[in-house]
């Protein structure tokens, strides 16, 4: 059927044309966009909002940010593709930018278009290097939706695509607030969950795991920060039988958590990582594997089967520079720590004293979440595991007539502004989301 598109707005031509990720069409309702600039976004009929959510947690530097935005017109200028096989200078300056934050030992860079695909080569690396098939990840975990990723991902995304035949195990990692281990304290939670590793582990075969694939800290599952000591357990259990530690960081990576990357806070040394989003901030896709020498040194006179069109493409890894230089110039790896320590946490948990439906608190950096519960005694969620609930909608509907743009999962809110926000855009926008919880305050009955 030929459609008139003149008499259509851009909402309607969107929603007739445009297939919406994660989304049942019928209902979507998409926020129209403008412009951006810096932590704000405008839709077309000039509302701004504060990003809270920095979008998918990737804007880490912003909207618009000039220096980026004139790397990729000068880029453009100058060379704006080529085949991944020839070498360019974006590409060798973004490998050597990554490099230098990297892990003691980090070799070389493997670019991909994002996190998915930096995550599918990761895996491909570890079995081959190792020549075992079966990965373990854990359950609350977010590793990507392509096929093994979305199959090692431990959340309800998978489970309308798992195939249970990837060669992957998942196992309980630490949660304390909702601990299946029946743990009291942090070392009685890292301990147990420890314990519970290995002993899968024993019983799965460790003849037969090629790799672990941990968010250093869990994302979209829930910002389950963990507990000290546990990184470094894991990373021993690698050692012990010979497994492939796979660091995913890519979204606690490029100054999310108030570091470089998130596993710097834990003292360990992954023997890959996986990045994307923060790199360059979504400018353009970019994401990538970083890989220590042994791996490197497995493909160094056996062909990797593995590639992309736009492996490195030179816009991507121009706006990587550009983005990574703007975190060293302005300091905003440690401006995320700083609005960590000293104003997100303590306001969010002053906020627990006024809104019961604030059930647990937890974050760093600029990577924060808002458990809400309807009853703090049970811990009775207020939406069920991979669902939402009619409080939940109105509490996203209430940050958006606040005039906040903020990351809701199932009962969760989290609190992921750019790493460059000001204590005073901060403050405002813990002002607006303070107004929209009051606004659910019903929905507590504890």
């Amino acid at each position: 059927m030929t459609i008139d598109r003149s008499t259509l707005s851009h909402f309607d031509r969107e929603r007739a044309s445009v297939f919406h990720s994660w989304s049942a069409q019928a209902t979507l309702n998409p926020l129209m966009v403008r412009d951006t600039n810096g932590v704000y976004v405008t839709d077309e009929d000039g509302n701004t909002y504060l990003d809270f959510s920095s979008q998918l947690v990737n804007t880490n530097i912003g909207h618009q940010h000039p220096a980026v935005v004139k790397a990729i017109q000068d880029q453009a200028a100058l060379l704006c593709t080529i085949a991944p096989q020839h070498g360019n200078i974006a590409r060798i300056e973004a490998a050597e930018k990554i490099l230098d934050h990297s892990f003691e030992g980090a070799a070389k860079v493997f670019f991909t278009n994002g996190g998915t695909e930096a995550v599918e080569h990761a895996v491909r690396m570890a079995r081959l290097h190792t020549g075992r098939h079966k990965v373990m990840a854990q359950y609350r975990s977010y590793h990507g939706a392509t096929a093994t990723s979305i199959n090692l991902t431990g959340d309800p995304r998978r489970w309308p695509s798992d195939t249970a035949s990837a060669g992957v195990v998942h196992f309980f990692g630490p949660f304390l607030y909702r601990s299946v281990f029946h743990a009291s304290n942090e070392q009685e939670e890292c301990e147990r969950a420890l314990e519970n590793l290995e002993r899968t582990i024993q019983f799965e075969g460790p003849s037969t795991i090629a790799a672990i694939i941990l968010e250093s800290v869990p994302g979209t599952a829930g910002i389950m920060v963990p507990p000290a000591g546990f990184l470094q357990g894991v990373r021993e259990i690698c050692d012990r039988y010979g497994i492939v530690y796979i660091a995913d960081e890519v979204m606690a990576g490029f100054g999310r958590t108030g570091s470089w990357f998130a596993y710097q806070q834990h003292g360990v040394t992954p023997d890959l990582v996986t990045f994307a989003k923060g790199v360059n901030s979504g400018y353009l896709p970019l994401g990538g594997v970083v890989i220590n020498e042994a791996i490197c040194e497995t493909f160094a006179n056996r062909v990797y089967p593995g590639g992309l069109t736009y492996s490195g493409h030179p816009l991507a890894c121009a706006s990587a520079v550009a983005a990574i230089t703007a975190m060293e110039d302005e300091g905003m790896i440690e401006n995320a720590k700083m609005i960590g320590e000293t104003v997100l946490a303590p306001a969010l948990h002053a906020m627990t004293e006024k809104h019961m439906l604030i059930g647990d608190v937890r974050g760093v950096g600029v990577f924060w979440a808002l458990e809400l519960v309807s009853d703090r005694a049970t811990k009775e969620p207020l939406a069920p595991y991979g669902g939402t609930s009619p409080a939940m909608s109105e509490l996203v509907a209430a940050c958006r007539r606040e005039g906040l743009l903020i990351f809701s999962n199932f009962n969760r809110i989290h609190v992921v502004p750019p790493c460059n926000i000001t204590v005073d855009e901060v403050n405002e926008g813990l002002a607006r989301l303070d107004r929209a919880l009051s606004s659910i305050s019903s929905a507590y009955f504890g």
